[in-house]
């Protein structure tokens, strides 16, 4: 078990004019682990996100990458860290190709020109190393695909670029049974290779089913940060309903 977080937080604050999103928040994840952020609709879960990926400034707290401060101001400066989201919208273009999307604002060129042999290539080999069978071709319009082989592709553009830390915001929200399992075996491989994967998700059974450590947000606080082993499904569901669990395994519960 890794002794230093890739991503770790402390006591972050953030407000939108009046109203305080984000209240002295800790949070941490680490290189080989799916962590999964969870809480009720309104409790900061994408206000934490967009913290960590530069969207939004932080107001006070500390920010450590690798265990060093670091300043991230833009999504620029998360990438250049090695963090990449995937919303839930995936941001992918129905009218290009599996390659053109992975690459997209990334282009290779070949002098003046566009290298499509070597985008192709390193598409494949990406696809392949995360073991990923249920695409026909990399040269597939995104318009075709069915909605995991999208969220798959939406993955693979993710990590293709060196990324150390992949943000997942409810891959499966959409998906079929057999589909969500496919992108679940995807979750847990990318943290197997050594990544850190924070996965956001109101679907307990998907948290059980990948999850390394439980994070549960609170009307803006984090109520515990947990081992998945450690804890039941009740007890979840009871941190995020109310901020606080009675029982053992749960420490740093919101009184």
């Amino acid at each position: 078990m890794p002794d230093t977080p890739v991503i770790e937080l402390r006591g972050l604050e953030k407000s939108f004019g009046a109203v305080q999103v984000l209240h002295d928040v800790a949070f941490s994840a680490y290189a080989g682990e799916v962590t999964a952020l969870v809480g009720d609709n309104g409790a900061g879960k994408s206000t934490l996100v967009k913290c960590i990926g530069g969207t939004h400034p932080i107001d006070a707290g500390e920010f450590l990458f690798d265990g060093q401060p670091v300043q991230v101001h833009s999504p620029r400066d998360a990438a250049a860290l090695g963090i990449e989201i995937v919303y839930q919208d995936l941001a992918l273009c129905d009218n290009l190709d599996v390659v053109q999307n992975m690459f997209l604002g990334r282009e290779k060129h070949s002098g003046l020109v566009l290298d499509e042999y070597a985008m192709e290539e390193l598409a494949g080999k990406t696809l392949a190393g995360l073991s990923v069978r249920t695409l026909e071709s990399v040269r597939q319009q995104v318009s075709s695909l069915s909605g995991g082989q999208r969220q798959t592709v939406a993955i693979a553009k993710a990590v293709l670029w060196n990324s150390k830390v992949v943000i997942l915001d409810e891959p499966t929200a959409a998906l079929g049974v057999a589909q969500t399992q496919q992108v679940l075996e995807l979750v847990r491989r990318l943290a197997d290779k050594g990544l850190a994967v924070v996965l956001i998700s109101h679907n307990m059974n998907d948290v059980f089913a990948v999850s390394d450590r439980i994070a549960a947000l609170y009307l803006g606080r984090m109520a515990a940060q947990v081992r998945t082993c450690e804890v039941t499904h009740a007890q979840v569901v009871e941190l995020i309903t109310a901020g606080r669990s009675g029982g053992p395994g749960v420490d740093g519960a919101v009184k």
